[in-house]
């Protein structure tokens, strides 16, 4: 399947697990959005942490070979932390799991944003606003924004909330924000109907 033509998956309801769920199967055959330089500028448009210009203008920078080495970088850094989160997920993370993070620290210092005062208008109305972005001079720089929402899953998300689709063979994560957290799938159009399909043909059979 093309990766570059069929839409990411979006459904984890937190950006940094939205990041680990760039492989999946969404029918039959695996895909992997971020499989090379290409996807991985792809992927990054689709989840909104890079404007379309700066994908732009890091593609007409960028040296042969370098986009793809840095899909590779990223593809290392979700797997690294799927097994982060694979091992904690179900439970409050603690200070001790601080010592395990220390490949995401190394990552989020090389960061280069910064602050510009810019006018903006709102309603009719001009004022000045205080407004944070970010230097995208290489294609590593295209890692940042995956490092922060990375971060902010880690800080911010209860990892008691966080769960794996039930689905027999769905390997997508989602933060469960559902009244009771009753959420089971990944999808209710997917996984939940072949589920209860799945139920309506063993009633039948029995």
């Amino acid at each position: 399947m093309d990766h570059h033509h069929t839409p990411a998956i979006f459904v984890a309801d937190a950006p940094g697990l939205d990041f680990l769920n760039s492989v999946a199967t969404p029918v039959d055959k695996p895909v992997d959005w971020i499989n090379d330089g290409e996807g991985l500028l792809n992927w990054l448009e689709q989840a909104g942490l890079v404007p379309a210009a700066a994908a732009a203008a890091v593609r007409d920078r960028a040296t042969p070979g370098e986009l793809d080495d840095v899909a590779a970088e990223a593809r290392q850094l979700r797997e690294w932390f799927r097994g982060f989160v694979d091992e904690r997920k179900g439970r409050p993370l603690t200070s001790d799991d601080l010592s395990e993070l220390k490949p995401l620290n190394r990552l989020l210092e090389r960061d280069q944003r910064f602050s510009q005062i810019v006018s903006e208008h709102h309603d009719g109305v001009q004022h000045l606003e205080l407004r944070t972005s970010r230097h995208w001079r290489t294609p590593e720089s295209l890692l940042q924004p995956v490092g922060e929402v990375l971060a902010r899953l880690v800080c911010d998300e209860d990892f008691t909330h966080i769960k794996a689709c039930e689905g027999h063979t769905c390997t997508l994560m989602f933060a469960d924000h559902t009244r009771g957290r009753a959420r089971r799938w990944c999808s209710m159009a997917v996984c939940g109907n072949r589920a209860k399909q799945a139920a309506h043909r063993s009633r039948l059979k029995t």
